[in-house]
């Protein structure tokens, strides 16, 4: 076999070279798989030629020297190592691999080191299923659960990177090799560990590195033990997540706060390392002094501000607007915002300062009373209509509430929507501010006098009324007696037999008479009653009977005794003239009714 190209070709004594030949021949013993050890005689195009001391020379591929920029690595003369891959014939022509014969020297070496427990060095390549691909000479597997002590979230990384390894399973038969980095580290790490516990100590600063940071803290490599920095001792200030202060690899200084060692157990600060800005906070931010700060974060019930870094107050919703009412702070304020606020408490035992923002302009409910006197008549529209009465609005911001017991001196309102609407333009009296409690009262039935005023001068306790039965109940009947005046009927006067259900004597809307019983101004009652009034006329009716039954028989005496003075009168039998038998019979008739009557 002839190469196509040859660039070089040593001279040698043919005599001298035909003794060497024979003599290999009868030394040499080579069979498929050996490694052995060769001159290059020639670089052809593509292939080397390769004397091995055998019969004959044997080929290699030219890729095989070449390197990973592809520039060849080798000269004629060169001695290399090559694997007997295959002898062809007879004749003796053979197949030589120094790739082959590469990766069984690095196989020996790898097995001579794992018999020493040694370490092996290499590069990550690839990432594969399961783990990453390393490059130790040969290919080896680095599973996804050895590349570190902790879960390393993103292999793709650590692609391109050389580390030393520790090989935990061997197999040249099957070409397998399993390395461990997570092995080496747990290694050093004891070895760091036990030096670190030996020296640790609470109130000591330390030097580490953050090695992992979650919600709560983040985990600092102390050497060979971690600690852990939580969120609330990262700053005096307001930290809603350590990413936002640490990234994975940082050096940071720390303070030991605790250390428990018999649970390995290390808790850190930083903030620590700093004066606590709450100490001097009363001399700083006296009560009522005006001061600005920066909006941090909004809540359903106020506006948190930073006022310095560490220390925040509160602005409630309730001290955010003399006027509006406001139902979410971010209708005012978002984060971000820089604010004046004034100081209305400060508590260092709880750390909480109270702040306000509506005091730190005048506050109008304060002008309102001089504006608006007791019995003033304002007109406004109504703005809102609840259970208990109406909101009129008497300027921007601020309403006055009729109470539903104001609306009417005699009309029982169930509910304000029954009379009055949203938006209706109305007029009422102002009866009370309260500049504390931020309160405007008004009335709507003291725009008219009390009704009840003249009742008691106008109706008395005997008088019957006339009226119509504006509700019947359970317990009686009400009865209105003029516009808005009612009185009550209890069911027990509604009739002289007792009566269960009123609803089957009166009907709402039917005419009634009704005597008044009693009058109570205060509560603002009547009583009224159909029985006694009906007790009274029957008592009426007996007396007018008895009065006529006199009279006819006092007349009837009268004339009884004027007809016997009359009879005296006339003269005695026998005093005058004989009466004749035909005068007899005409008086006797007369007298027999006389003495009948």
């Amino acid at each position: 076999m002839t190469p196509e190209t040859t660039l070089q070709k040593p001279v040698a004594d043919s005599e001298d070279f035909a003794s060497m030949f024979e003599a290999s021949l009868q030394t040499r013993d080579l069979k498929e798989g050996d490694m052995v050890r060769g001159r290059v005689l020639y670089i052809g195009k593509d292939t080397a030629l390769i004397d091995i001391g055998y019969k004959s020379e044997g080929l290699v591929d030219l890729q095989e020297f070449r390197d990973a920029a592809g520039a060849l690595i080798v000269n004629v003369g060169d001695e290399v190592d090559v694997i007997l891959e295959e002898i062809e014939d007879d004749h003796g022509q053979i197949v030589l691999s120094k790739e082959k014969a590469d990766r069984q020297k690095v196989w020996d070496e790898i097995c001579e080191k794992c018999e020493r427990d040694e370490l092996v060095e290499g590069t990550i390549v690839a990432r594969i299923k399961g783990g990453l691909a390393v490059d130790i000479g040969v290919k080896a597997f680095l599973p996804g659960s050895q590349v570190d002590l902790r879960p390393v979230r993103n292999l793709d990384k650590l692609i391109g990177q050389k580390f030393q390894f520790k090989v935990i399973k061997f197999n040249k038969k099957r070409g397998n090799i399993v390395l461990s980095r997570r092995a080496l580290l747990e290694k050093e790490r004891e070895a760091l560990k036990s030096k670190t516990l030996e020296n640790l100590q609470e109130g000591m600063v330390v030097t580490g590195i953050i090695k992992n940071i979650t919600n709560y803290g983040a985990f600092v490599d102390l050497g060979g033990i971690d600690g852990l920095l939580h969120i609330t001792d990262m700053s005096w200030g307001r930290v809603n997540h350590p990413s936002e202060m640490f990234s994975i690899g940082d050096e940071v200084k720390v303070k030991v706060l605790k250390f428990d060692q018999g649970n390995e157990r290390v808790s850190l600060g930083l903030k620590q390392m700093t004066p606590d800005p709450w100490e001097q906070a009363t001399e700083r931010y006296p009560v009522n002094q005006k001061v600005s700060g920066k909006v941090v974060s909004l809540t359903d019930y106020g506006a948190f501000v930073e006022l310095e870094q560490g220390i925040e107050g509160l602005i409630h919703v309730s001290e955010m607007s003399w006027t509006k009412r406001v139902k979410h702070p971010s209708k005012l304020v978002s984060v971000g915002d820089e604010v004046e606020v004034i100081i209305l408490d400060i508590d260092i035992a709880n750390r909480r300062i109270s702040l306000g923002m509506k005091q730190v302009e005048p506050n109008p409910w304060t002008m309102l009373i001089e504006k608006y006197p007791k019995g003033t008549v304002i007109q406004g529209k109504i703005r809102n209509i609840t259970d208990f009465g109406v909101f009129i609005g008497v300027e921007e911001g601020i309403d006055g509430l009729v109470h539903i017991s104001d609306i009417s001196w005699t009309q029982k309102v169930k509910h304000p929507s029954e009379l009055y609407k949203k938006g209706q333009e109305v007029e009422a009296v102002v009866l009370n501010i309260d500049p504390e409690k931020e309160r405007f009262s008004l009335g709507i039935k003291q725009l008219v006098p009390d009704p009840w005023k003249r009742i008691p001068d106008k109706y008395y306790p005997g008088m019957v009324v006339s009226g119509h039965i504006s509700k019947v109940t359970d317990f009686g009947a009400f009865m209105e007696i003029e516009d808005g005046v009612e009185g009550l009927i209890h069911v027990s006067e509604l009739a002289n037999e007792r009566i269960e259900d009123p609803s089957t004597v009166v009907k709402e809307g039917q005419e009634v008479k009704a005597e008044i019983k009693h009058i109570d101004p205060v509560d603002r009652k009547i009583a009224l009653s159909i029985r006694s009034l009906l007790n009274n006329q029957e008592k009426l009716h007996m007396s007018e009977f008895m009065n006529v039954g006199q009279s006819s028989t006092t007349n009837l005496g009268e004339a009884i005794k004027e007809k016997l003075k009359l009879r005296d009168a006339e003269p005695a039998p026998g005093d005058g003239e004989t009466p004749t038998p035909e005068a007899e019979k005409e008086e006797k008739p007369e007298k027999e009714k006389q003495d009948n009557a």
